[in-house]
């Protein structure tokens, strides 16, 4: 243990900070579209149609039942073996949207089929839409709903990144996986790699548990709706009819 920490840290940092900025961009392009992916999912299983229902159940279940890994493998190699190559970032983001809207695409359908039947039936005796109902109504309260699963997803795909060293990617993990060839001190390179990631993870699950309590508080999400909220405890801490200023009270 007296020569644990003798890598030469300096000379690898521009290195590893590249290497961080890959995996920050994998994550976010990875959780971006497996979002969009998931949201257009969890609607499929909620439609109408059987055909549509049952392309999503499918979807689903298979994408739930392969590890990621394996998608990685046939993601990169697998297409580029029937002529379709895709480079590095695009394989690896690719099998990060379709496995991990999978899990989105459930958690999504429960928290919308979690909202009450009669805010839909609210929504229709207001005169709103099919697609005004679900955007100014559901989806909100959905969102609320969704969102410890949610951030549950982003940490746990977050960490995947780093399975992506299969196919070089040159994020922290494949970084890592470099200096230690080049150094042959992999004990400390891989507990320093570690201590990345959980500087990273950490941080983020407590912001996104600080956003949770937050919402669960009945905080606003969107910067307008917060608008309107003040807008509404302005009107209401004053009597319109006497003009007198009334006590505030606590929503």
């Amino acid at each position: 243990m007296s020569g644990l920490f003798e890598v030469p840290w300096s000379d690898y940092r521009p290195d590893l900070i590249d290497a961080l900025g890959r995996t920050v961009s994998y994550t976010v392009a990875g959780f971006t579209g497996a979002v969009l992916l998931g949201l257009a999912v969890a609607l499929l299983r909620l439609s109408r149609a059987w055909p549509a229902r049952a392309l999503a159940a499918v979807y689903t279940e298979v994408f739930k039942n392969v590890p990621l890994l394996a998608i990685i493998f046939l993601t990169y190699f697998g297409l580029a073996s029937a002529g379709i190559r895709l480079d590095v970032f695009t394989a690896g983001c690719l099998s990060l949207i379709v496995f991990y809207a999978a899990y989105l695409s459930e958690i999504f359908r429960s928290a919308i089929s979690g909202v009450h039947a009669g805010q839909t039936e609210a929504g229709e005796a207001l005169g709103l839409g099919r697609t005004g109902i679900f955007g100014h109504i559901v989806l909100p309260q959905a969102l609320r709903l969704a969102l410890p699963g949610t951030n549950t997803m982003l940490v746990d795909l977050l960490k995947s990144t780093s399975l992506l060293v299969t196919v070089s990617a040159a994020e922290l993990m494949s970084e890592g996986r470099l200096i230690t060839s080049a150094t042959f001190r992999a004990l400390e390179v891989y507990l320093v790699i570690a201590a990345i990631y959980f500087a990273l993870c950490y941080p983020l699950s407590q912001l996104l548990l600080l956003l949770e309590r937050k919402v669960r508080s009945g905080v606003p999400l969107s910067p307008w709706r917060r608008r309107r909220l003040r807008a509404a405890r302005a009107l209401l801490a004053a009597d319109p009819v006497a003009g007198v200023p009334v006590k505030e009270t606590s929503v």
